[in-house]
């Protein structure tokens, strides 16, 4: 276990993913958040189905920042729920793994 996480969420708007990434850096909540556009969401919500075109958030953390990285999606998130879902990073190349260490405070 390396107490390192990639964590996935999504966002409608370029601008909402921009704003989020940015925030999330600039906190130390996240070495890197990379935008993957191109997102088709198929879910159920509010007791209804949805096709939605989202961009996906991929955030590289380390394990004890996922409660201030909650908190931070529920702040500044414009969706009533943000997704927000963690895998663990089981390994990795270590120089990226030590600068992932250095970036999040």
């Amino acid at each position: 276990m390396s107490g390192r996480v990639v964590a996935l969420s999504t966002v409608a708007t370029a601008e909402d993913a921009d704003r989020l990434a940015k925030a999330l850096v600039e906190r130390r909540l996240a070495a890197c958040v990379s935008v993957v556009p191109g997102v088709v969401s198929h879910y159920r919500f509010g007791g209804e189905q949805h096709r939605d075109a989202e961009l996906l958030l991929v955030i590289k953390t380390r394990a004890e920042k996922i409660d201030a990285l909650r908190a931070a999606l529920v702040e500044l998130h414009p969706y009533d729920v943000p997704e927000l879902v963690a895998l663990e990073i089981s390994a990795g190349h270590d120089a990226y793994l030590d600068w992932l260490d250095e970036s999040v405070s």
